[in-house]
């Protein structure tokens, strides 16, 4: 399968980058990023599966142009309505697939607090992130409290020296419970965008979007 990576001069870029490399099913088709003097038009001609780690005012426009070609899109850009990957018709054969956050430790923390919220009286998340991260909150912030009961406050930390953190705290009369996940490298979302790769041209839908479909398909 040919992959091509946008947004590939970016830290969470040259971590995909490696990873498909290394995967011995996956061919690095192209890199394209303004860093590189190179564009998705370049590349996507020669891809089966384009990945996107670019900014939320660029990738809906990549997505489009990669379904539109018969390209399959991964995304991991957030801030942006991806609504619109629903609507184009009639429906090309390339797929979408958005998932807020690819560490799959990420998503069990997702899915914990989803349990939790049904059995605790309320709860609110915290999400702490690298200095340049463009949005807040946070994509998987905001997934997070979609899952679970009830209205969940969001507070957004941006530092340097932060990755990307995030705790759901949750109280009830005379306990409280935390559950925390930490990405301390890029390389935390390697194995699950490479799922994500091999698993976009199955879809039933133009547009899945959770890396909790593919781990849990039957939620």
């Amino acid at each position: 399968m040919r992959v091509g990576v946008a947004g590939a001069a970016g830290k969470v870029g040259q971590a995909i980058c490696v990873g498909v490399e290394e995967a011995s099913d996956l061919v690095l088709a192209g890199r394209a990023d303004p860093a590189l003097g190179t564009s998705l038009s370049d590349i996507l001609g020669d891809c089966d599966v384009v990945v996107d780690f670019t900014r939320p005012d660029t990738a809906l426009d990549n997505a489009i142009a990669c379904v539109e070609a018969g390209v399959h899109v991964v995304i991991g850009t957030t801030g942006f309505d991806p609504a619109p990957l629903r609507e184009i018709r009639p429906r090309p054969p390339g797929n979408a697939f958005l998932a807020p956050n690819f560490a799959i430790g990420a998503v069990l923390m997702m899915r914990f607090a989803a349990e939790a919220s049904q059995h605790m009286a309320k709860a609110e998340i915290i999400e702490l992130h690298h200095d340049a991260k463009l949005d807040a909150p946070s994509g998987t912030a905001k997934r997070t409290a979609e899952l679970m009961d009830g209205d969940v406050p969001i507070h957004s930390v941006r530092l340097p020296g932060l990755v990307a953190h995030q705790e759901v705290l949750l109280g009830d009369v005379g306990q409280t419970l935390t559950i925390r996940h930490d990405s301390t490298d890029r390389t935390g979302f390697v194995p699950g965008v490479l799922l994500a790769v091999r698993r976009v041209a199955d879809q039933d839908e133009p547009l899945v979007v959770g890396l909790e479909q593919l781990l849990f398909p039957a939620a």
